[in-house]
């Protein structure tokens, strides 16, 4: 399918009069959401511990990489962790290149292994209760293989929410995505290109191995949550952006961000924005 065709399927070619200054004509810049060198600007949400515990250091820095360690951990015992940018998006491509390694935390589910997220459009990390174990929002999913099995990764979760797929809505919690496995401690770069309210696709090797439409507030698959903030039916048109701690270790080499808000009102300048990010993409 050729991307103006998505684009116009998912609705978001809105008419408009705008004339965009020479600041919207240029390629955008990344956003280094990870610096490389700290934690400045992301705050730890763990179950079981308030809004900027990082309970035994489970999020760290080292070696210039974002790392995800539970050697503290005597048991994992169901904490599962996120890390939350401190600032919400709309319409972005967020890229990351990450890798699996090590062994799982002790008491971690078998189901865990090996995977972590990219949570995006999800809720504030302050709005979230003590015990709750996963942000209401949609989660790109990142899996590694065992070195026999498939096990795609950029697949999609949703942990209170829903979304729609085909044109109908999807209620199930998870869904694999077309990508190829990734075994061993490969790195791994995977894009998620999102707008809004309207379109999401997950891009791996200039592939859309996932796409859907709508993301919204709705169904369950998350626990200890404030029902206030649960409106079922509400579609995320912005929201934060964390990463995912589930007992397993993982290192983020690159987490950056273009923000692609300004064009949003100017369909064709979207096009080509999207087509300079990402010049070799399939669809």
């Amino acid at each position: 399918m050729k991307f103006k065709h998505i684009i116009y399927g998912a609705g978001i070619l809105l008419l408009s009069t705008s004339v965009f200054g020479n600041s919207q004509d240029k390629k955008p810049k990344p956003i280094q959401l990870f610096n490389g060198k700290d934690l400045k600007n992301w705050t730890p949400k763990i179950r079981n511990h308030k809004v900027g515990d990082n309970y035994k250091n489970t999020f760290r820095v080292e070696d210039g990489l974002l790392k995800v360690r539970y050697d503290g951990y005597d048991n994992f015992n169901f904490q599962y962790g996120h890390l939350f940018f401190n600032k919400e998006f709309s319409a972005y491509l967020l890229r990351v290149t990450y890798r699996f390694v090590g062994e799982q935390a002790p008491g971690g589910e078998g189901w865990a292994w090996r995977n972590s997220g990219a949570m995006l459009h999800g809720q504030d990390p302050k709005t979230m209760g003590v015990d709750q174990d996963f942000p209401i929002s949609i989660e790109g999913q990142l899996l590694g293989g065992n070195g026999k099995d498939e096990r795609t990764t950029s697949n999609l979760c949703t942990p209170g929410t829903n979304v729609v797929i085909d044109n109908k809505l999807f209620t199930p919690h998870c869904i694999s995505s077309t990508s190829k496995t990734y075994a061993g401690d490969q790195w791994v770069t995977a894009d998620f290109l999102v707008l809004g309210d309207s379109l999401v696709q997950h891009i791996l090797e200039d592939k859309v191995v996932m796409q859907y439409t709508k993301p919204q507030i709705g169904g369950g698959n998350v626990t200890a949550f404030d029902p206030a903030v649960k409106k079922d039916g509400q579609l995320l048109k912005k929201g934060s952006i964390s990463l995912q701690s589930e007992s397993h270790p993982i290192d983020f080499k690159k987490v950056e961000l273009y923000d692609l808000e300004p064009y949003m009102k100017d369909p064709n300048k979207l096009k080509k924005v999207i087509a300079e990010l990402l010049p070799n993409l399939e669809q």
